[in-house]
């Protein structure tokens, strides 16, 4: 069976069970013959999926909220990592202290729609105005980017279109390697307000009329990404195939390494903790307007097949 697998980054560690599971065959293992396709934004990935386009994606947990409202229609699978992943990036030069969001006062920052969400509610955690005290928005060509965000993000800060990003790790590696950039935060291993580590996560998405009416099939996605994150944690080494395939030369040559990184968070869990966590970051940031419990959002049936 031909399904559609999207993914918003390519190249991100954090969506890399996902790419992972088409790459290394874990979704053909399930009798599905997947096609993995980059759609960017987020936001636009949901709205395909909302609109039938596609069968998974593979994207923030937050997002679906701007294609299904209050979540109604829009399940979520598993998690393919845990905990908010992006990370704030800002000029070598600029000399700022890491866990500082007052640096990037004045400074023109480049996010993504939907990851931009936990960029600008972190920093009313900490009292600042996001549309006064920074200057928040697209990088430049990135409407047209191709296989990273991230990539293309540290590129626009290397070249001076702006003074910093809020990107994947990808992106920052590539910054911090080049002498370009001075990572920041770090949102997933704690840097900045202690409640952005709960704000979102990256998680398999479906439909309800999916797992309603096809439960086995939303069943074997989430058995291809468990398998992709075991076949990783057990050796990390493999993704270099992957992205000698799929990436740039040099980003290939990374992502084995930032993967290995990224093994403690490689497991598919959602907790009732984080849902809760999550809603609440939704309904600070207006896109949500009422609490929906955990056993409605996260089908029982898809736990099961998390360990």
């Amino acid at each position: 069976m031909a399904i559609r697998v999207v993914i918003p980054d390519l190249i991100s560690p954090s969506y890399f069970p996902a790419i992972a599971a088409v790459e290394m065959g874990f979704f053909k293992k399930e009798g599905l013959d997947a096609t993995l396709e980059l759609v960017f934004p987020v936001t636009r990935a949901y709205e395909e999926l909302r609109d039938g386009k596609c069968d998974f994606v593979g994207g923030a947990s937050h997002a679906p909220l701007y294609a299904f409202k209050d979540w109604a229609g829009a399940r979520l699978l598993c998690a393919l990592a845990q905990n908010m992943y992006w990370f704030l990036v800002v000029r070598a030069d600029l000399k700022a202290k890491r866990g500082d969001l007052q640096a990037i006062r004045g400074l023109r920052i480049g996010a993504a729609p939907g990851p931009v969400d936990g960029l600008r509610r972190m920093l009313r955690e900490v009292g600042m105005d996001p549309d006064k005290d920074v200057k928040i928005g697209p990088v430049p060509a990135a409407a047209g980017v191709g296989a990273s965000f991230g990539v293309a993000a540290a590129k626009a800060m290397e070249n001076g279109d702006i003074d910093g990003f809020w990107a994947n790790g990808m992106g920052m590696e590539v910054a911090i390697r080049k002498g370009t950039g001075t990572l920041l935060i770090d949102a997933r291993r704690g840097d900045g307000p202690a409640p952005a580590l709960d704000y979102t996560f990256p998680a398999l998405v479906a439909t309800q009329k999916t797992v309603d009416e096809r439960p086995e099939f939303a069943a074997a996605g989430v058995r291809a990404v468990v398998a992709a994150q075991k076949a990783l944690r057990e050796d990390p080494e493999r993704a270099t195939a992957i992205g000698r395939k799929l990436f740039p030369e040099y980003e290939a040559s990374l992502i084995a390494e930032l993967v290995a990184r990224d093994l403690p968070f490689y497991d598919a869990t959602i907790s009732e903790h984080k849902v809760s966590a999550m809603n609440r970051f939704a309904r600070d940031m207006g896109i949500l307007s009422k609490d929906v419990a955990y056993g409605e959002l996260v089908p029982a049936q898809m736990r099961a097949l998390w360990k």
